[in-house]
């Protein structure tokens, strides 16, 4: 056994396939995906998985020994787990700055290696943006940081100003929430392109929208993440992947799903 089928059809060169990798992310994630089922999923697509976000605050749900089984799984496939940032929003809200070293302190001693910090439901300024980024670094933690609204619209200028804070702080990667890419079912171009202008974009990870936004149909999943794939190539970094897309997503950036080859060879003709 060995090998891979269809050897003779060759795969996009501008696709980075070697773990670790620092571009061509995809940020899976967890909804609370059982031992069970996450070893399954995991046995299939984890060369395709790069980082896998607990969300919100289903961290806080587990029992220590099978959230540990589930972060030690994770790691085992080279996947790296997180917290997502409205855990950190919740700590902020209802024990203010003071409550974030002991959170971070906790993620770091349960083997979390990195955490987000993020602003969907609760306000920061740069201060508190900046103070919690700094303390998660003090904490030996990755920061991926996190701008836009899941509610409002927020202006590129803005976007660009609150990513620069997150990398001065120590971040090291920004992810753009995806309710900000996506207006009336067709992806926000102009915001999209002010976004490439004014920033790094190999370290920005553009998520998906999902049913957390109201209105959200499956097509306009599709549409944007096919649209970032058509625009930045094969290797852009995509967040908000669910497990069972995740082979399909891999697909789209091989140009074997509804992103193909947009030319004909010559053979072909």
């Amino acid at each position: 056994m060995g090998g891979q089928p269809f050897a003779m059809v060759p795969l996009p060169a501008g696709r980075s396939t070697e773990k670790p990798r620092r571009k061509g992310l995809t940020m899976m994630m967890d909804w609370g995906l059982p031992l069970n089922n996450q070893r399954d999923w995991l046995d299939l697509v984890a060369p395709y998985v790069d980082l896998a976000k607990f969300v919100v605050g289903t961290a806080r749900l587990y029992e220590e020994e099978y959230l540990l089984e589930k972060i030690a799984l994770y790691k085992k496939h080279d996947v790296h787990p997180f917290i997502g940032g409205q855990f950190l929003e919740y700590v902020y809200a209802t024990q203010g700055l003071q409550g974030a070293r002991p959170y971070f302190q906790e993620a770091k001693r349960l083997g979390f290696d990195a955490i987000e910090v993020s602003d969907n439901c609760v306000p920061l300024d740069k201060t508190a943006r900046q103070t919690l980024i700094r303390t998660a670094v003090d904490c030996g933690l990755e920061v991926h940081g996190e701008v836009g609204s899941k509610s409002d619209e927020t202006s590129a200028d803005t976007l660009i100003a609150q990513a620069n804070e997150c990398f001065e702080a120590g971040a090291d990667v920004v992810l753009v929430e995806g309710a900000e890419l996506l207006t009336g079912g067709e992806p926000n171009r102009p915001l999209i392109q002010a976004l490439c202008d004014g920033l790094d974009v190999s370290k920005i990870i553009f998520e998906l929208i999902g049913p957390w936004i109201p209105e959200t149909q499956l097509c306009d999943v599709y549409q944007l993440k096919k649209f970032y794939i058509e625009e930045f190539g094969p290797d852009v970094n995509i967040a908000n992947v669910m497990p069972d897309q995740i082979w399909e997503t891999e697909a789209l950036r091989a140009g074997l799903s509804v992103v193909g080859p947009t030319e004909m060879a010559p053979a072909a003709e």
